[in-house]
């Protein structure tokens, strides 16, 4: 299926261009959130009149991105969990508990999707954190886990 894109989206292309994905990528995300709009005569006459405001745009989210990347990269934030005697945790850390600490000790929003973790987070340690803020701005945190308590 043709869409437009209408922001830059990483490994797939840039804002105006029109490109061809799968039909249920198309319709259950690209065009659901706002990203893409079908390929039809009249939508790519209309995206081309806007193309300069949709750059503005993406030029003013990637700025935001980075004043949020600038604070928050290479920050560390540690997190209590319940642990085994062989530091092993209770289930595991998930984003959206990343999304809050980040929340609770920086006041910066950031959603649970943005947040890509190297490896799952299941034990006692250091960890890194991939944080997805643009599709050309990226931050990375550590995340220590350290035991509350440890049951027996």
């Amino acid at each position: 299926m043709k869409v437009i894109l209408l922001e830059n989206i990483k490994k797939i292309g840039s804002i105006g261009e029109i490109i061809d994905v799968k039909r249920g990528y198309a319709r259950n995300f690209l065009i659901a959130n706002k990203k893409a709009l079908y390929a039809s005569k009249e939508n790519i006459q209309q995206v081309e009149k806007i193309k300069t405001d949709l750059s503005k745009k993406d030029n003013e989210k990637k700025v935001n991105a980075k004043k949020i990347s600038d604070q928050i990269n290479k920050k560390e934030f540690t997190v209590k969990k319940l642990s085994t005697e062989n530091n092993e945790l209770y289930g595991s850390v998930k984003p959206t508990e990343i999304s809050k600490l980040i929340q609770e000790e920086i006041k910066i929003d950031i959603k649970p999707s943005m947040i890509q973790p190297f490896q799952e987070i299941k034990s006692i340690g250091k960890f890194k954190v991939k944080i997805t803020l643009h599709s050309e701005v990226d931050a990375e945190i550590t995340i220590i886990v350290a035991s509350a308590d440890t049951i027996q």
